[in-house]
């Protein structure tokens, strides 16, 4: 007999979740209903799919083989979703972002400027460290600073994250931009479990064997701690120099500078909505470029190296400056990367390929 796809379903999440409890919640249902969805599965197969251990719900041999088809008939049922929302899909509606805090803070700074754009279109901006999983719609659109091995991604790179050493006026004016006299200044950083993060490994270098005495998961957080005096911050210019609470210690720190990457399924980039959001994203990261390189190239600018001294230059100026300019767009293909002339937005994504690795990330 025939398995029911919503019986499958629990199937599927059971055997993700490990127990009724967390099975339950992620489907929205009640501890019974997963547990009698099961046993009727179970009946309607005639085979025992799960051993009921005292801590977890452990599939069977028959369980295992079960999993694979019906994971096979989950990426078949997501397609179709995906697939069908591009027939009546049009420009406007919900477009989802994922983005870490930091990038999530500079779109809701922008958020008036993609309204105006798009005034049929809503933004949702979602924040997490996490990937989201675009193959079940968890999001439209995400930025991130590296490109994800998984064959169904589009990547486009859009710029380039500049950082520099922020801190409260109080520390700054007894600061160096120098190491020996920043080793021995207070910082604020990030934690054990974030030292993926930019600007981590260069303070860890600096700072040795000591650590922050302040430490964090979260750049908003650290730039608060910054601003209350707590330490020095390796933070984003994009945050720093338009907090008018911060001042800079030096200059952008080359070696920390991060690409930032706008990931799309392959399935969901021609839809309008989605692609009008992509080339709103793509355009305000480009002015933004424009407008870093009409700082470094205008008089009196100074060029952006690491920690040379630097004079802190007026809020609007400051604000410009949050990105090293991008000479050339770049397309991840068959993970390498290839550089073209930057086309308009529209063109680029046309020609904009898939990457070819088949390797599926981590959730």
């Amino acid at each position: 007999m025939s398995a029911d796809w919503d019986d499958l379903r629990v199937f599927l999440t059971l055997s993700r979740e490990g127990n009724l409890s967390a099975a339950a919640k992620r489907l929205g249902v009640s501890h019974p209903t997963v547990a009698r969805r099961v046993r009727a599965l179970e009946g309607r197969l005639g085979a025992r799919l799960f051993d009921r251990l005292p801590d977890r719900f452990a599939p069977t041999a028959a369980g295992a083989e079960l999993l694979e088809d019906a994971e096979a008939m989950e990426r078949a049922a997501e397609s179709i979703g995906r697939r069908s929302a591009g027939l009546t899909d049009t420009a406007r509606g919900v477009v989802r972002i994922s983005a870490g805090e930091a990038m999530t803070t500079l779109l809701a700074r922008r958020a008036a400027a993609l309204r105006r754009k798009l005034p049929e279109i809503e933004f949702e901006l979602a924040t997490s460290h996490m990937l989201a999983n675009l193959s079940r719609r968890e999001a439209d659109l995400m930025i991130r600073e590296q490109v994800p091995d998984l064959g169904e991604i589009v990547a486009r790179r859009i710029g380039r994250v500049a950082y520099a050493v922020y801190g409260h006026p109080n520390l700054t004016a007894h600061a160096r931009p120098a190491p020996p006299a920043l080793r021995i200044m207070p910082w604020a950083g990030f934690d054990d479990a974030h030292g993926y993060m930019p600007g981590a490994r260069w303070l860890a270098d600096l700072l040795g064997d000591v650590r922050p005495a302040v430490r964090a998961n979260n750049w908003l957080v650290l730039q608060e701690a910054a601003r209350a005096g707590a330490g020095l911050a390796v933070l984003p210019c994009f945050l720093g120099d338009s907090d008018a609470d911060l001042r800079r210690v030096g200059g952008v720190i080359d070696a920390v500078a991060a690409d930032q990457w706008l990931l799309v399924h392959r399935d969901l980039r021609d839809l309008p909505r989605v692609r009008a959001g992509m080339d709103a994203v793509i355009e305000l990261f480009a002015e933004s470029a424009v407008r870093w390189r009409d700082v470094r190239r205008g008089s009196g600018a100074r060029r952006a190296t690491s920690l040379a001294p630097r004079r802190r230059m007026g809020k609007a100026r400051h604000e410009r400056a949050f990105m090293l300019g991008e000479e050339r767009t770049s397309w991840r293909v068959d993970s390498r990367t290839r550089s073209r002339s930057s086309p308009a937005p529209a063109a680029a994504w046309a020609a904009t390929r898939r990457c070819a690795s088949s390797t599926r990330a981590r959730g």
